[in-house]
């Protein structure tokens, strides 16, 4: 086991529920949240010491800082795409574990709907990368990249579009007994199926909803989180790794970073995929999932297809996946990873209702970043 194992827990959390906020900024989603959160917490700006964020620009942590009246002195700004907000949580788990911090705050916001905008619509050319001269020009989108991924699963294993709609299904059951989701309505495989392509094979209906939102997530010790608010949702394992940035350096197009960091992150929790109750993955395109669910462990390579058949993920299925809904129906501001963390969070808490997955112990969280360049994954439990 890893030194953070159990050292760390999750005491407060926060999220948006409206999805469509044109008379706010993304500063205002970034306070809103953290004073909800520390609420949550039972916690005030005052004992936070240290301050995870991203996605705003250059010096994340020191303007929100300056806007929330916080002085940290524990800063982290890593930035690895959708799976940012998930590796902040391992990182904020180390800096605690090791003293560095006591009180623990990230946060994200994003107008990402409002503003037209929304990452992976399109190409970000002032990038540092000098294989994207060769990529942008050709029309570079990030759902053409992840077309790929699955064009080259179904050319080697047989994964059909039906299969992957699986996912766009369950997610929406999910999102059915969710009253924040985007998207409730129901829909069927065939829908999935029949809808619009937007880069072959991947239908409109395989693709991440665009929102406004942004979520905040408060740790501390697992003593000072004994005494607050909320049963804890202890740190377990964590693990982040990437291997990419630019398309022409994908190293392989049926595997995500998420096989190095699911391998960490279960070896320093001791626990094995099988005993995880509930899971909440990254979902920015139904291949998105799958890809993940085979490199975290759960089934075998070429095997996922079949994994997920007869909507084994949605409500009543014997792997519950995506409880909120996901990307796919619930929210997706841009980096999604902050929400996978929160409705872990919120399952091992219990009390959700009908979207409450029995017996929860232990729970997955796992982004993916990028064009599939970064994961990151944490395993929290109860007590």
């Amino acid at each position: 086991m890893g030194f953070i194992t159990k050292k760390t827990a999750i005491v407060g959390i926060a999220e948006t529920k409206e999805r469509r906020t044109p008379y706010k900024t993304a500063l205002q989603i970034h306070a809103e949240m953290a004073k909800e959160a520390l609420e949550d917490a039972g916690l005030t700006k005052d004992d936070v010491d240290g301050y995870f964020t991203c996605g705003i620009g250059w010096g994340d942590p020191l303007l929100l800082a300056e806007y929330l009246q916080i002085k940290p002195t524990y800063m982290d700004s890593t930035s690895i795409g959708g799976a940012s907000f998930v590796s902040h949580v391992g990182h904020a788990a180390g800096a605690i574990a090791s003293d560095m911090c006591d009180v623990a705050l990230i946060t994200y916001g994003s107008v990402a709907w409002s503003q037209g905008a929304a990452v992976g619509t399109g190409a970000d050319v002032d990038v540092y990368d000098e294989a994207w001269d060769f990529e942008v020009p050709y029309g570079f989108t990030i759902v053409g990249c992840y077309a790929l991924l699955a064009q080259r699963h179904a050319y080697l294993y047989g994964t059909t579009d039906a299969q992957r709609a699986e996912v766009s299904v369950a997610n929406r059951k999910w999102a059915a007994l969710n009253p924040d989701a985007m998207f409730r309505f129901p829909i069927t495989i065939e829908n999935v199926v029949a809808s619009r392509i937007i880069a072959s094979p991947l239908h409109f209906l395989e693709c991440c909803v665009i929102s406004d939102g942004g979520g905040a997530i408060v740790m501390t010790s697992s003593e000072r989180a004994r005494d607050l608010k909320h049963p804890p949702a202890y740190i377990l394992g964590a693990g982040e790794a990437g291997s990419h940035l630019s398309m022409s350096q994908v190293p392989d197009f049926v595997s995500l970073p998420a096989k190095l960091s699911g391998e960490k992150a279960f070896k320093m929790a001791g626990v094995k995929p099988k005993d995880i109750d509930v899971v909440e993955i990254y979902d920015s395109f139904t291949i998105t999932a799958l890809l993940s669910l085979e490199d975290l462990g759960f089934c075998k390579k070429g095997e996922v297809g079949d994994f997920v058949s007869g909507q084994r993920t949605a409500p009543g299925g014997d792997f519950p996946m995506n409880t909120d809904g996901g990307g796919l129906s619930s929210n997706h501001p841009g980096m999604r990873g902050i929400f996978l963390v929160i409705e872990a969070t919120r399952q091992l808490r219990g009390g959700l209702g009908e979207r409450q997955v029995p017996n929860v112990k232990l729970a997955l969280a796992h982004g993916t970043g990028g064009n599939h360049s970064s994961g990151a994954t944490v395993i929290l439990g109860r007590d």
